[in-house]
């Protein structure tokens, strides 16, 4: 079964908003949002998610990008077989940027949310790797860029 999830590229003054996560490696970093309830369109599941992690009311705009995670092509040694198709949406914070913080629901292995300035991207540990240059030129309405990045991490 394929699920669905809902993410926030939510840019301000240069910095991006991320959920800083706690892994076996260490840490890294993701955008906020997460799998479609059965249910709730996507617009609502990335509300819920926002709000859940974040603890943030964002306004849902246009749809940026779409990608495939397809875990057995990223990690041969899984044993889950798990695909999940995810929308990235450009969204905007109805309240002020100082108000994002640990929200109520937190993922499990989610221990912070930051503030992350555009041009650091390529230093730290993001995910999805391939999408961190595109991110960066999020910003900048002339750029021509992809919608389908394939199966992607």
């Amino acid at each position: 079964m394929v699920r669905t999830a809902a993410k926030a590229i939510i840019i301000d003054k240069g910095k991006i908003l991320t959920i800083k996560m706690q892994g076996e490696n260490g840490v890294f970093y993701l955008l906020p949002g997460g799998g479609q309830e059965h249910g709730e369109n996507l617009h609502e599941n990335l509300k819920r998610e926002c709000k859940e992690e974040a603890g943030v009311d964002i306004e849902v705009g246009e749809l940026r990008f779409v990608r495939d995670y397809i875990e057995k092509h990223h990690k041969p040694d899984s044993e889950r077989d798990f695909h999940q198709v995810e929308f990235l949406f450009e969204c905007k914070l109805k309240s002020a940027a100082g108000d994002a913080r640990l929200g109520a629901v937190p993922d499990e292995r989610q221990i912070g949310v930051e503030w992350i300035e555009l041009d650091d991207l390529l230093d730290i540990p993001f995910y999805p790797l391939a999408i961190r240059p595109l991110l960066m030129r999020v910003p900048d309405r002339y750029a021509k860029l992809p919608v389908y990045l394939g199966d992607i991490n």
